[in-house]
């Protein structure tokens, strides 16, 4: 929360500072809605593609073990009746160790796609940071603000702009 207040602050900083020119050199401020940056940029359909074809085979033999396990239940309600005792607890053992094997393989799975995922999100993230600044370079802004902006008229908000970029960006790095 201190960041918002630190961007909130340096953005009147800078406005007040801006104030006290002439209307000639008022200062060129834009907006950016990040979020919906990360929404529609094609870098955020080809991370999630990505990601999907790697850990596709992992969940799907997830899936797998998880209607094998079923199974054993489901035998094991069935057939409980008809079974010795002894066959009841080593089908009892089995379950259990097939659902702590389960457990253990679905956390691993959890724990490599979120680090993946943050990846692949930190190097995105810095790629529409560097479009940013490109595009405010060349449009010639002073400020380029995103988080904590309670309202952003259509005027300044260069969203579609910074999407466009990135687009462009994503096309040129596709034919490579």
């Amino acid at each position: 929360m201190s960041v918002l207040r630190n961007l909130r602050a340096a953005a009147m900083l800078f406005l007040l500072a801006a104030g006290s020119v002439n209307a000639a050199e008022a200062p060129n401020i834009a907006f950016v809605n990040t979020p919906q940056v990360l929404e529609q940029a094609p870098q955020a359909e080809a991370v999630r593609k990505t990601l999907k074809s790697e850990f596709s085979s992992r969940d799907a033999a997830l899936v797998a073990e998880q209607s094998k396990l079923k199974s054993l239940e489901e035998k094991m309600e069935r057939d409980s009746l008809t079974m010795s005792e002894e066959q009841q607890r080593k089908l009892e053992r089995d379950i259990l160790s097939q659902k702590r094997e389960l457990k253990r393989s679905r956390d691993e799975f959890a724990e490599d796609f979120n680090i993946r995922r943050n990846e692949e999100l930190a190097k995105m993230q810095r790629e529409i940071a560097r479009s940013i600044v490109d595009l405010a370079k060349e449009m010639g802004y002073d400020l380029i603000l995103e988080s904590g902006v309670i309202y952003a008229s259509e005027r300044v908000d260069i969203t579609g702009k910074v999407i466009e970029r990135l687009k462009q960006d994503f096309a040129k790095n596709s034919n490579r």
